[in-house]
């Protein structure tokens, strides 16, 4: 079974379970992978787990940043909101990376490019982004591969 059909199972039993919570963030999901194929021009009948790992990565990333507002705003109710639709989502994600793990990734794809300066970064992400998609926070990514090339 695949994701997308996953989602659409999950979807179908929130309905049936009267869960309102599952089905809305279900429902968001859907709706942003179906976006996705729409402006991708994609063929609506089959997804990939690929679009739905991206779609849902950039969903989660979205609701992280709205905490961080909310947060310093004081609207804790909407936080807790964010942080279960963020749990709901992250089913239908690869499970995440440690930091050790992540560097230990990027120690490999050192080894690999052997960048000499700042300026190799563009093939040190791309490299990444094959690697870790959907697999880790490409920030925290971009961050430790600064680091590194800074060293």
């Amino acid at each position: 079974m695949t994701l997308y059909e996953q989602i659409t199972t999950d979807m179908k039993n929130a309905m049936k379970n009267h869960d309102k919570e599952t089905l809305s963030t279900i429902r968001l999901l859907k709706s942003a992978i179906d976006l996705y194929k729409i402006n991708n021009k994609m063929d609506r009948s089959n997804v990939s787990d690929d679009v739905v790992i991206e779609v849902a990565s950039k969903q989660v990333k979205t609701h992280r940043e709205s905490i961080i507002e909310f947060t310093k705003a004081g609207r804790m109710d909407l936080v807790e909101g964010l942080n279960k639709e963020i749990e709901i989502i992250s089913k239908y994600l690869p499970t995440q990376l440690t930091k050790e793990e992540i560097e230990t990734e990027i120690n490999k794809i050192f080894d690999k490019v052997k960048p000499e300066s700042k300026k190799d970064m563009g093939k040190i992400m791309k490299e990444v982004g094959v690697t870790l998609k959907g697999k880790a926070d490409m920030k925290l990514v971009s961050e430790i591969v600064t680091q590194k090339l800074g060293a």
